[in-house]
Parts: C-alpha cells; sequence; structure tokens
C-alpha cells in the first residue's frame, strides 16, 4: 500500500487508485508536516509548502513528490536527486485557460465590454460606444511559448494576422503555427494593431513594454497583459492611455499584487481588469490536481516517464560539485555575449571525470535559459526538455586530453548570425573561466563582467577606465588576452555595478573597441 500524503489545496478528481492510500491535508503546518512526513511515500503539493532538504531528509519513505503545476520553485531538485526522491508536475494543465483569459481580454478591451458593464450598472444606457473588430487586424504576441502559440491559433481562427517576437523560438515553430516571426521588437510594434505579451518576468523582460514601445503601436491599438506584472511599464501604460495614443488595455497582472486601492489604472474607463485569474478555471484546476495524482502513482509504480530529475546519480553529483556552477555560468555567459538566433548549444569535456558528467551539460543549458526564461522557470532537471522545446540542440562530446589541465569545461554556442566559445575549469572547487573564443584569461565568472574586443594598441583600457570612472562604475578586476602582439585583444572587466545602457553606448562609441557586450553571471 503507497501512503500519499497531499499538503495542499487542490481538486484531484474522483479517480481510485487500488493500492493507494491518499491523505488529504490542506493547510498542513510545517512543524506537523515534519513531525509525519516519515510515513508516506508521497508528497504531492502546490507552491504553499516548502519541499526543502529538511523535510526530503525527515521523508524516510519519500519515493516521489509532486508539484501541481508549472515551477518547481520551492521544491529543491538538487537534494531530492541526491536522496533519490523522483519529481514531478503538471506544466501544461492551465496553457489553455490562461491562452483564453488573454483572449478574452483582448475581446473585452476591444469592444468595451467592462466600460459599458460599468455604465449599464450605473443607469447610463450607452449605445454610441464603437468598438474594433479583429477580423483582418494584426495581433503581435510577444513569447511565442505554450500559451503564445495557444493565443495564436485563437487569433487565426478570427482571421487575423499574426506576429510573434521570440529569439528563442525556431522559425520552424512560428510556420507550423502560420505566424510571421519577426528579428526586431519594435518592427512587430509598428504593426500590430493589438498586442500581446506572454513572457516570463526576467530582468530583460521587466518594463520592456515601456513608453517608447507603446508609441510604436499604431495610433488606436489595444494591448493586453495576462502574463506577469511589470513586463507592460503600468505608469507609461497610464500616460499613453491617457494621450489617446492607446485605445484600451487588458490587464490580468500587475507588479503589485493585489494593486494599491489608489491605483489609477484601476478605475480607467479604456481598462479591463482581472484579478490574476489565468489559471483558475474549474478545468485547469481539475487537470492540475488529476494530472499530479496520476503522474505520482505511475511514477511509484516505476513509470519514469515524467520525472524531471530521472538519470541523475547522487554520486555523481556530489563528484562534480564545482562543475555544475561552472557549466551554469558559461551558459549564462554566452546567452549574452552572443548575438542572433541560438541553433546549437554545444558542452565538451575534456580531460578525464571519475563520474559521468552530462549532468553538467544539464546545468549549462539551465545558465543559458535562465537568461530567458528567469531562474524560477527552468532548473537542472527540466532545462533539457525546454532546450528542445525551443529548438535548440544539445551536443555533447568528450576528449581525453585537456592541454594544461586535468580538467576543462568548453562550451560553444552557434547561432544564424556567429559562433562563440567560453571554457572554464574548477579550482579549489571554485568554477574559473579561462578562455573566450581564442584567447585566454582568467576570470572570476560572477558579477557584472565587460566582455570587449579591440585591436592591441596602447592605450584601450586607459581610455574605458576612464569613461567608466566618469560614470561612477567602479573596475573590480581585469584580464586581458590577445593572440599576437599589435594583433586582436580581448579583455574582460569585472564591475560593480551594472552600467547604464548611456554607458554602454559611449563604450561602443568608442573607436578603439570593435564590440562590446554586457553579462551578468
Amino acid at each position: 500500500m503507497w501512503r500519499v500524503l497531499v499538503s495542499d489545496d487542490m481538486r484531484l478528481g474522483d479517480v481510485k487508485y487500488p493500492g493507494v492510500l491518499l491523505d488529504y491535508r490542506p493547510g498542513i503546518g510545517r512543524e506537523e508536516l515534519l513531525e509525519i512526513i516519515p510515513a508516506y511515500d508521497a508528497l504531492i503539493t502546490r507552491s504553499r509548502t516548502q519541499v526543502d532538504a529538511e523535510l526530503l531528509k525527515r521523508g524516510k519513505r519519500l519515493k516521489v513528490v509532486g508539484r501541481g503545476g508549472v515551477g518547481v520553485d520551492n521544491v529543491d531538485l538538487e537534494a531530492a536527486s541526491r536522496l533519490g526522491i523522483l519529481v514531478v508536475n503538471v506544466p501544461e494543465a492551465n496553457t489553455r485557460s490562461a491562452a483564453e483569459l488573454a483572449f478574452g481580454l483582448l475581446l473585452a478591451a476591444a469592444r468595451g465590454i467592462a466600460l459599458s458593464d460599468r455604465k449599464i450598472r450605473a443607469g447610463e444606457w450607452d449605445r454610441k460606444f464603437l468598438g474594433l473588430e479583429l477580423k483582418g487586424k494584426t495581433l503581435g504576441i510577444v513569447g511565442l511559448g505554450r500559451i503564445g502559440s495557444q493565443v495564436a491559433r485563437f487569433a487565426k481562427g478570427f482571421e487575423m494576422r499574426v506576429l510573434a517576437y521570440d529569439p528563442y523560438i525556431p522559425r520552424t515553430r512560428a510556420e507550423s503555427l502560420g505566424v510571421e516571426l519577426l528579428e526586431d521588437l519594435s518592427d512587430l510594434l509598428r504593426q500590430s494593431h493589438f498586442l500581446t505579451v506572454h513572457t516570463p518576468l526576467t530582468e530583460e523582460t521587466w518594463g520592456m513594454i515601456g513608453r517608447r514601445e507603446l508609441y510604436l503601436l499604431p495610433r488606436g491599438a489595444v494591448v493586453v497583459n495576462a502574463a506577469r506584472g511589470g513586463i507592460v511599464d503600468e505608469k507609461a501604460l497610464l500616460e499613453v492611455l491617457e494621450e489617446g495614443h492607446l485605445f484600451a488595455a487588458g490587464l490580468d497582472v500587475f507588479a503589485q499584487e493585489p494593486p494599491p486601492k489608489d491605483h489609477p489604472l484601476l478605475n480607467h474607463p479604456k481598462v479591463v481588469l482581472t484579478a490574476h485569474l489565468g489559471a483558475n478555471t474549474f478545468e485547469a484546476q481539475d487537470r492540475v490536481g488529476e494530472a499530479v495524482l496520476e503522474r505520482v502513482v505511475r511514477t511509484l509504480e516505476g513509470d519514469l516517464s515524467y520525472a524531471l530529475n530521472t538519470g541523475f546519480d547522487p554520486e555523481a553529483l556530489e563528484a562534480l560539485r564545482g562543475f555544475l556552477p561552472l557549466g551554469e555560468a558559461l551558459g549564462k555567459l554566452l546567452a549574452q555575449i552572443t548575438r542572433g538566433r541560438p541553433e546549437v548549444l554545444e558542452v565538451s569535456f575534456l580531460g578525464r571525470f571519475e563520474k559521468d558528467p552530462e549532468p553538467v551539460a544539464s546545468a549549462v543549458a539551465k545558465g543559458f535559459l535562465s537568461r530567458v526564461l528567469g531562474e524560477e522557470m527552468v532548473n537542472l532537471v527540466s532545462a533539457r526538455p525546454l532546450l528542445k522545446d525551443r529548438g535548440i540542440r544539445l551536443v555533447t562530446r568528450r576528449q581525453e586530453e585537456a592541454g594544461e589541465y586535468t580538467r576543462l569545461l568548453e562550451v560553444r554556442l552557434a547561432t544564424d548570425q556567429e559562433e562563440r566559445r567560453a571554457r572554464g575549469v574548477v579550482m579549489a572547487g571554485k568554477p574559473r573561466l579561462v578562455g573566450i573564443d581564442d584567447y585566454a584569461l582568467e576570470v572570476v565568472p560572477e558579477g557584472y563582467m565587460l566582455v570587449c574586443v579591440n585591436y592591441d594598441r596602447p592605450g584601450v583600457v586607459g581610455q574605458v577606465g576612464t569613461l567608466l570612472g566618469e560614470a561612477g562604475v567602479n573596475i573590480a578586476g581585469m584580464q586581458l588576452g590577445r593572440d599576437v602582439p599589435g594583433g586582436r585583444a580581448l579583455f574582460v572587466l569585472t564591475v560593480d555595478e551594472k552600467p547604464s545602457p548611456e554607458v554602454l553606448e559611449a563604450l561602443r562609441a568608442l573607436p578603439v573597441l570593435e564590440r562590446v557586450d554586457l553579462a551578468e553571471v
């Protein structure tokens, strides 16, 4: 008899599984959970329960953890893997509901449904309002993942032209949906009568739709954000609505939730609102609960097809402890300094590794995707399938010789425009970057890094240092690599704070520099 504990509120459906004893304890406290977990073979949670190393170690019989929903950020995957506990989730369960809500907001904003509703309830029968049809209009989608793709299908049914901007989605995905994939966000905005965003919230996407972007939209456009609060700049959205450039907007999310009662968008006549309800349908909640229970039971029975962390040997993870953060750092670095649409991520293991180093390739993929999806949306075990979803090939290769090092990790990222390489080693248990492209150097890969390419001439570093100093950006360290004296050179500056866009622009305008890339590792 398998004993399964459910610690959070969810709808599990009516299916009964022979040999499974289900204990439904939503809202159970931390101390009581720690006390009773040794008696269970599986634990099912949503986001409330923190499944950390302490809880997992207490679970002497624990074999499976099921997370109802997309993310597994409340589950310590590394600790679970070390203890041999499998983790499953149901990332696809909310897709349809979230896409339907986004499209519902788009329709409601276009036809003034919320505005008319409020007027009728106030006793005003206003038939003068003129809305917008969707047929023949252009919908711009920022982020063509699962939800964005479903919104595109809806739009095609309404006979809309659909454009998309997503630097990490292959053209074949867009073509299969009948969507035009554009290389430049500004090009998409200029053509979009309707705009909807479906990206995770990251440093890159925070405020990505601001005043400039909103004014690039044709006059009378409609904007919808049912993804994450903060992607659309709320202050800028209010200003552009007030100035009459936008027809209307639909919001399911806010930067602060719930928003303050005096938030000016809450009572704006041109805005239709919902309270972060993307996943809140009976059907979606039923799918989440039923699917996670089924997957937990099937995993207990030996079906590993849903397990996120299958294949990781706990001893291998321990032996590779220093190389996992190194791989993640190299993936992050290349994601930020390589231009173009990614096609191939190649990971090479040089030298003799005591254990199978394949988990390091997963760490590289995790680091690469964390710049796209956000740290909380990708982990060591979900990285490979997420990379595959985006049509990016992950290739691994091995070589016995590592030159002057005992073990060396090299990562190559090839895009439709260029390829770049980064090499690293582990010294005293800590990651070290020892090369970029054909240049040798030694840098601790952390914080903000300026990667500069120039011709080897006197005074280059001095000019860069002077510019940064005048801008108040402190240089923490510098490493230089070059091919031959007087030839091309590459140097890396680590700085204490992120340079502003204006500082980066000024650096790139220096005639002594051929190229400047900023990375945060």
